[in-house]
């Protein structure tokens, strides 16, 4: 008889399909928020529905130099799958404050201050993505627990 998935194991699972539906040519990324074992949105990062996917017309990429030097790329058609996860809850009047967020990467520092914001006490993800720009806001966010599940 096999084990049964743990819930973060399950509810990654499912963040893992759904960045399936990503249109991000560089990385699909899905996010799937939950309360008391309830998904209550997800998102997968692209173009704002309507808009032209990455996929059809390509990307727009942009660079940008953070305080300590590096250089980082982004797309400035994409939205990333916690924006649109987060969007995806208010458009539908569901309230996140408490709940967990799994996400297939660790969320970028724009993300992570989004998440802050909202409430979420649990982020949990599969891949680590730059952590080293998250150290600082951490040591000033206790409440918010950061999980790499396996």
């Amino acid at each position: 008889m096999s084990e049964r998935p743990s819930w973060d194991q399950y509810f990654l699972t499912i963040t893992r399909q759904v960045a399936e539906r990503s249109t991000c040519t560089r990385a699909k990324v899905g996010a799937v928020i939950v309360r008391d074992r309830s998904i209550l949105a997800t998102g997968y990062n692209g173009s704002p529905a309507g808009l032209p996917h990455c996929l059809d017309v390509g990307c727009l990429i942009y660079k940008s130099q953070t305080p300590s030097g590096e250089v980082e790329e982004n797309c400035f058609r994409t939205i990333h799958a916690e924006v649109n996860a987060i969007a995806q809850a208010a458009k539908n009047g569901s309230p996140i404050r408490g709940a967990d967020i799994y996400i297939t990467h660790t969320p970028c520092i724009h993300c992570f201050k989004l998440l802050l914001n909202t409430g979420v006490t649990r982020i949990c993800y599969e891949k680590p993505y730059k952590l080293h720009t998250l150290e600082e806001l951490q040591r000033y966010a206790p409440h918010v627990e950061l999980v790499q599940v396996a």
